[in-house]
């Protein structure tokens, strides 16, 4: 057993987080999304939700703030309204001391494409519409 580490992230994450380096990125999808068609290394989380794992992986994983975007939003289009999940997403930022990093918002076909090319993709049971993010993985300073 290891102390400190949060509940909610297995080996396999824990392990995903590790191997990951300067400017990898990591897809924290919700259940909607295509998870297994989009990832080179696919990690389930089923019946987790995303708030709680973008805690968790924020006390863990610094973010890159050397690129001009860290943090990706998926959203529907520039006419959608903000989804309500966004507000926590903003909140957990703050309260792990990443609230100077501004969200970019990617419409939902390019966050696919990027999705792609992230190193890992974690599936969870999310059900919030719009609610999956990309992290980029920063330096420890």
């Amino acid at each position: 057993m290891l102390k400190n580490i949060p509940k909610c992230l297995s080996p396999d994450l824990l392990k995903v987080l590790m191997e990951m380096g300067h400017g990898d990125e990591i897809v924290i999808a919700d259940g909607n999304f295509p998870a297994a068609s989009h990832a080179r290394n696919l990690i389930r989380l089923d019946g987790l939700h995303i708030p709680e794992v973008l805690e968790a992986i924020l006390l863990l994983m610094p973010l890159d703030t050397y690129a001009s975007s860290s943090i990706f939003y998926m959203m529907h289009g520039p006419e959608a309204s903000t989804p309500p999940i966004w507000s926590e997403y903003n909140n957990i930022l703050k309260q792990t001391g990443n609230s100077n990093i501004i969200p970019t918002k990617v419409e939902r076909f390019q966050f696919y494409e990027q999705a792609k090319q992230a190193y890992a993709v974690i599936a969870t049971s999310e059900q919030a519409l719009y609610a999956n993010i990309i992290l980029k993985k920063g330096v420890i300073t």
